[in-house]
């Protein structure tokens, strides 16, 4: 009998989302691996992942029913949109729809309606899922999109179809029970287009980031591999044991890669449906949660949260704070309140499918007094493992390592983005010289560590200087009486720009603009943390700052009524 051979399933076999998906099914099939709770009903839902892993597979065969194509390195395939929450039904797209050959296009949608609308559209989602509390929604667009958009599909707990003008509306679970259970997975070519992620478009329209099935691959696996070379005497490895609590969106930037880390390993990943905070410690208290991760303004509401006290949340070990600079102030005041976890830094953003830069313990300091390691924690940190990432002045080359001069962040690596999805010129503002350009400024210490100062469109220009504002908010986060603080620059005849600060305080608090000026010249001008003139013009305290879709500081809202917050603030 002839013997017939396949080199390119041996040095050349592909990295597959597909790999990530079976791993723990064939470990561990009756292992509970995925909870998702609803947020309205309190409704738990479980599944183990031999469950998961057939719905996962009568979806793949529901796609091929609907006629979804697959692509190939060259033709991205059909993309397919979600307009969901952070569930199971979600998490079955989130691989039957790669894994099948065609792009999961995750819509933000906290965006506005014109930018929803623009990301279906320029990406030319041929299916669209979405949640049944989204129904009104996607009816008041459904006008602007069912030109592109040839069938939608509606998720729901509850059985039937809703009375709705949308055509050619299917349903969820239907889809599923007339599907087989079975699914031979293809062998797509590693460089097929898996994901399409668009950005937030704070600074115009959402550009769309396409990654390969081999970045994501990549991405995972350095995630875990960054986890492993952890230095860090209070980080708490939980291997295959750790239970995962997904409070980073599902249509936020893959969920910052935790579902694909999460599943290859084999933890138990539980899905909330959305935020809040009371969900958030029901669920750690109720499923042991050991590790999840945040942005700052999430970790914020759940440091102010009255009745946290009557929950048990002492399972929790670890939390990843990314989307923003996490001040030392906001992780000592968590790590008060939620004795037994540690707070650590993250940097990323939407081309890199997030994860960059992280907070790293080098093996020499894990013996450290813990205020010390604090410090080493709140930096931005080291780059993940696999990536080169460098701090670059105005001519392209290193900034001095005197954690005092600032350039721009520029990267490399295999899961940084290739391209804007049909946009080569957008592509060439970021791309050039060998190197991804971020737009975020940093400066970089003797031991390498980089620290986010700002973005390149959100420092003050003062003068001749530059003022960033990440490290006035760290600083101003600091004061024990300050929940949470924001800096612009208000235009000025004089000086061009000049500081503002924009703070809330902590429940209780009566602290006055004159204490938050005290306490930055006594902690920051009289300790050389800034200079004298850094200190903010204007300062105003305030009952909310506002905030993006992803729960950052939203400074172009800000900048637009800048006379307004500038008039209802003290002018020093």
């Amino acid at each position: 009998m002839e013997t017939r051979t396949y080199p390119e399933f041996s040095t050349d076999y592909p990295l597959l989302l597909t790999t990530i998906m079976k791993r723990p099914v064939n470990i561990y099939p009756d292992r509970i691996g995925v909870i998702y709770r609803n947020p309205e009903t309190a409704q738990y839902f479980r599944f183990t992942w031999k469950q998961w892993y057939e719905r996962t597979c009568r979806l793949a065969n529901a796609l091929k029913t609907l006629g979804v194509k697959p692509g190939t390195p060259d033709e991205p395939g059909d993309r397919v949109a979600t307009m969901a929450m952070s569930h199971h039904y979600h998490l079955e797209l989130y691989f039957a729809v790669p894994c099948s050959g065609a792009v999961l296009h995750p819509v933000n949608t906290r965006l506005s309606l014109d930018h929803i609308v623009h990301t279906i559209n320029h990406a030319g989602d041929k299916i669209l899922f979405f949640d049944d509390s989204l129904l009104s929604m996607v009816e008041s667009i459904y006008d602007r999109i069912k030109g592109t958009v040839e069938k939608f599909v509606y998720i729901s707990d509850v059985s039937g179809k809703p009375d709705s003008k949308i055509q050619n509306l299917y349903v969820y679970e239907d889809l599923l029970v007339h599907a087989s259970p079975n699914m031979e997975w293809p062998y797509l070519n590693e460089k097929t287009i898996a994901t399409l992620c668009y950005t937030t478009g704070t600074t115009g329209l959402p550009k769309g980031a396409m990654f390969s099935h081999r970045a994501l691959y990549l991405l995972c696996v350095h995630q875990m591999l960054k986890d492993f070379m952890s230095n860090d005497p209070a980080y708490i490895h939980m291997g295959e044991t750790g239970v995962i609590l997904l409070n980073t969106p599902l249509y936020h930037i893959h969920g910052w890669g935790i579902p694909f880390r999460t599943i290859f390993s084999s933890q138990t990943l539980v899905l909330p449906g959305t935020f809040t905070v009371d969900g958030f410690c029901d669920l750690v208290q109720t499923e042991k949660v050991t590790n999840t991760s945040v942005v700052p303004t999430v970790l914020t509401m759940i440091v102010e949260y009255e009745h946290l006290d009557r929950y048990d949340l002492t399972s929790l070990k670890n939390i990843l704070v990314g989307g923003g600079a996490l001040s030392l102030g906001l992780k000592k005041k968590a790590e008060a309140k939620i004795p037994g976890f540690t707070a650590n830094s993250g940097y990323g953003m939407t081309e890199t499918a997030p994860s960059t830069i992280a907070s790293f313990v080098k093996s020499y300091m894990k013996n450290w007094p813990n205020e010390e390691l604090d410090k080493i924690r709140v930096k931005t940190g080291l780059p993940y493992p696999g990536l080169e990432v460098e701090v670059f002045d105005a001519d392209g080359k290193p900034v001095p390592r005197d954690n005092t001069a600032i350039g721009e962040i520029v990267i490399r690596g295999p899961w940084v983005m290739k391209e804007y999805y049909k946009d080569p010129e957008k592509t060439r503002d970021v791309w050039y010289d060998g190197w991804f350009h971020t737009g975020d400024v940093a400066k970089v210490d003797e031991e390498g560590y980089v620290t986010l100062a700002d973005r390149v469109k959100d420092m003050i220009r003062s003068g001749a200087e530059m003022v960033p504002t990440v490290l006035l908010e760290n600083l101003t986060a600091m004061a024990d009486f300050v929940l949470e603080a924001t800096y612009v620059g208000v235009p000025d005849d004089k000086w061009g720009e000049r500081p503002m600060a924009i703070v809330t305080l902590i429940p209780g608090a009566g602290e006055t603009e004159e204490d938050v000026l005290n306490f930055l010249q006594k902690e920051g001008v009289e300790k050389g943390k800034i200079t004298k003139w850094m200190l903010p013009s204007y300062i105003l305290i305030s009952s909310s700052i506002p905030k993006t879709s992803v729960g950052k500081f939203d400074k172009l809202t800000i900048k637009k009524g800048i006379q307004d917050f500038a008039s209802n603030a003290k002018k020093f």
